[in-house]
């Protein structure tokens, strides 16, 4: 279990690289921003793919090429709670539904969570899944 920090901002940079035309240094992600690029990078990594943590990263890419029903729609939940629980100590974790839309053969991912250390009202992350291959 995540021990709990008391912070109050938090920073990241930005996967785009992109420079700032200003000071050239990389532009960066903060607080809230920071924290859902980092649980939706966690999400969508598949595990092993990262280098000296073989454990780090979701199951997600594997069950997307399963049929498109509501089992498949339950791994997806474990497998995106486990990810955030385990590897993203800056959230407290309320809830993660996942809805299957059988026209667009996709997977809705709603992802509610509280930052810990700030007082503030839960935070919602919603994104699609679908197979890319």
């Amino acid at each position: 279990m995540a021990e709990a920090r008391l912070s109050k901002s938090f920073k990241d940079i930005s996967m785009s690289f992109q420079v700032n035309p200003l000071t050239y240094d990389l532009i960066a992600l903060r607080n809230e921003n920071a924290i859902s690029r980092s649980i939706r990078n966690l999400v969508l990594t598949n595990r092993g793919e990262r280098f000296f943590d073989y454990n780090l990263g979701s199951q997600v890419n594997e069950i997307l090429f399963e049929s498109l029903d509501d089992i498949s729609g339950s791994s997806l939940r474990e497998s995106i709670t486990n990810v955030i629980e385990n590897y993203e100590p800056r959230v407290r974790l309320v809830d993660v539904q996942v809805i299957p839309d059988y026209d667009k053969n996709e997977f809705g991912v709603i992802v509610t969570y509280n930052v810990v250390g700030i007082d503030a009202q839960p935070q919602q992350l919603s994104f699609a899944l679908q197979p890319t291959r």
